[in-house]
């Protein structure tokens, strides 16, 4: 059941924030089935955030930043909502006063993934195994610094056009021909569970292409003290939120949002931890790095110090 954020508190009923969009909801109501059966009885408010109404301008030209959270926070610390559930990925690394992160949830696939029409893929280039294996000159759909500042260090023949939009919004302009191809996190592409059999899908793999921080991750916010707290920590995933975590860290210290050209991504593996980040900005080169070891904190210093000299700190 969703309502608009109007409505009153009911007692005993959680009210769950949460943006409109088909995956916004599709979180919203995972969220909601994980809570049921912890005996958590909820409900769903839409709410409509700045991101939501302006989605035909690049992020680049939108001031300020929390494009798609600032409302949710508004309506719980106004008490409208319980708590929210964002793409983590999409919020901030430092809290409003009053409100804390209390759960990170479900970790899904964090690759990104290249949708192109088929036609636009040059198939030598696809043999060869090339990232972005799209003709020379094909348009090439995404908002994202991050992702665009790879484009231009992998393919600076293609050609970037803005691309805003929910997923399946995104989807539909590659279909009705504005793009050849559109980049998109994969965690969406699943949870949506979206038929893609007309176009060609191409899985990018974190050390070629890097993901965004906390990429395919729920984050559960909420205000400091809420009666509900208890129960919203026992979905916390903290195998996962480790990665994560550690992500979210390095954002921090980079002092960065949607706009900073930035891709981390923090994996275990059999012997340790296995961090891939990017970083573009600084210097005529953007900075890959790939660091290895066994324990995370020490994985983590490494490649901050690697990256303070890359800025020149």
């Amino acid at each position: 059941m969703a309502k608009s954020s109007e409505n009153s508190s009911n007692e005993g009923i959680c009210r769950i924030g949460t943006r409109g969009s088909d995956l916004a909801l599709w979180q919203a109501h995972t969220i909601q089935g994980k809570l049921k059966e912890l005996g958590v009885e909820t409900e769903i408010e839409i709410i409509k955030t700045r991101g939501d109404r302006i989605d035909n301008v690049p992020f680049s030209e939108l001031e300020g930043k929390n494009f798609f959270t600032k409302e949710l926070e508004d309506a719980q610390l106004e008490g409208r909502v319980d708590f929210a559930v964002h793409s983590l990925k999409d919020l901030a690394t430092e809290m409003p006063p009053g409100l804390t992160l209390t759960a990170m949830v479900g970790r899904e696939d964090p690759r990104d993934v290249l949708l192109a029409k088929p036609a636009a893929i040059d198939q030598d280039k696809l043999a060869a195994g090339d990232v972005l294996p799209l003709k020379s000159g094909s348009k090439i759909g995404t908002s994202a610094a991050r992702r665009q500042a790879q484009i231009r260090f992998l393919r600076d023949d293609l050609e970037i056009v803005d691309l805003r939009g929910n997923v399946p919004t995104r989807v539909n302009r590659l279909r009705e021909g504005l793009y050849d191809g559109i980049l998109l996190a994969r965690a969406g592409v699943l949870r949506l569970e979206l038929d893609l059999s007309d176009l060609t899908v191409i899985i990018l793999d974190a050390d070629n292409f890097v993901p965004a921080p906390a990429q395919g991750m729920l984050g559960i916010q909420c205000p400091e003290n809420n009666p509900w707290q208890k129960s919203l920590n026992r979905l916390d995933c903290p195998e996962a939120g480790r990665a994560v975590a550690a992500e979210r860290d390095l954002l921090q210290r980079l002092e960065g949002g949607c706009q900073l050209p930035f891709g981390i991504n923090i994996q275990p593996v059999e012997d340790g931890w296995r961090l891939e980040s990017f970083l573009s900005g600084f210097g005529d080169e953007p900075q890959r790095l790939t660091v290895e070891g066994s324990d995370l904190d020490t994985v983590v210093s490494e490649c901050w110090e690697m990256i303070s000299e890359y800025r020149g700190d």
